[in-house]
């Protein structure tokens, strides 16, 4: 099995509810096997600022699937849970994002891994950095990467 980073989000309803039950259909596709999950936290919009406030999270599992057919799982889990596409950045009744996948470097038309904006996001790289602190994407760490970015706003949901 191959380890793969997964980021979750939600600012739509019942947020947590919404984090939990992805990872409850992760957990039940053949396929994967999830390792570990961090703890939700609470953040601000990203992008188009003008709307409600996501929980954020993240997962590690591991996985018999390609990089694409993770993608397709995850896609299809979104719209299991009635997640609609109707603009970029916009709200969302959950989002599940493959940040990275062992071994895999992808660019396509449908997936780019590790994800291009994994770095450069607080609201990805807190979650991610207490499942994976070490894992290195684009040749530095996850912590080392969160030390330059200003994580001011996201508090950890107990």
């Amino acid at each position: 099995m191959t380890r793969a980073y997964l980021g979750l989000g939600s600012n739509i309803g019942d947020k947590a509810a919404m984090l939990a039950g992805a990872v409850e259909h992760l957990a039940a596709t053949p396929g994967i096997r999830v390792v570990a999950r961090s703890a939700d936290y609470r953040t601000p919009p990203w992008g188009d600022t003008d709307q409600d406030w996501f929980l954020n999270a993240a997962v590690a599992i591991d996985t018999e699937l390609t990089p694409h057919g993770l993608l397709e799982v995850c896609l299809s889990i979104e719209a299991a849970l009635g997640r609609v596409r109707e603009r970029r950045w916009g709200p969302r009744v959950i989002d599940i994002d493959v940040l990275a996948y062992e071994g895999a470097q992808v660019s396509d038309e449908r997936l780019v891994l590790p994800h291009r904006f994994v770095r450069e996001r607080a609201f990805v790289l807190v979650p991610l950095a207490e499942i994976a602190p070490d894992l290195v994407i684009g040749g530095e760490t996850v912590r080392e990467a969160l030390a330059k970015l200003d994580p001011s706003g996201i508090e950890r949901v107990e």
